[in-house]
């Protein structure tokens, strides 16, 4: 080949080692879905904030409820979802399968479950808002009930591909792993 200083092998320019220099599917993928996951918690983390400054809002009195409506029952239990996220992270530096495990499982416990309960818990006020068009509860002018359904609907869809790509990840790190074994 070639060295620093000294002479080109004759008939290459030092670029034919390329083809050696790739890096396995399963560590190009965990990379990606690690990004992936990561604007998710993000994502989810602003999703979270804004039902925390809800509640706080709510129960401090610091805005009539004319403006802001007391929070749902469902967002109390919601609120521990800020820790499969968490886990979630932390597993990433060294691919800890067991961290991820857990999130995945504390997601459907305090993530999912917890929404499922709040689209049964609002669906009289909803339907009662369709039929009729009426609302009691408001978060700035707008009927609570959209306004959470909204919620609902957005945090539904990044936790179902939280959850789709944390699958995948593991998957990826389990065959990483069965790669070290053969080796």
């Amino acid at each position: 080949m070639s060295s620093r200083g000294g002479p080109r092998a004759a008939g290459t320019d030092g670029s034919d080692f390329q083809h050696r220099e790739r890096v396995a599917s399963h560590y190009q993928m965990s990379v990606t879905l690690k990004s992936e996951i990561k604007k998710l918690i993000y994502t989810h983390v602003g999703i979270w904030l804004l039902l925390l400054a809800q509640m706080c809002v709510g129960h401090l009195k610091l805005l009539p409820h004319d403006q802001v409506a007391m929070p749902y029952q469902w967002e109390y239990p919601y609120l521990l979802s800020i820790l499969p996220s968490l886990l979630g992270l932390l597993s990433f530096p060294r691919n800890n399968i067991s961290y991820l495990v857990l999130s995945m499982i504390s997601t459907g416990l305090f993530s999912v479950a917890p929404l499922i309960y709040g689209a049964m818990e609002m669906f009289p006020m909803a339907q009662q808002l369709y039929r009729h068009g009426k609302a009691y509860r408001f978060i700035f002018g707008f009927s609570a009930v959209s306004v959470m359904y909204l919620v609902v609907v957005v945090a539904a869809q990044v936790h179902g591909w939280q959850l789709y790509y944390s699958k995948k990840l593991l998957d990826s790190w389990f065959t990483s792993t069965q790669e070290k074994k053969k080796k």
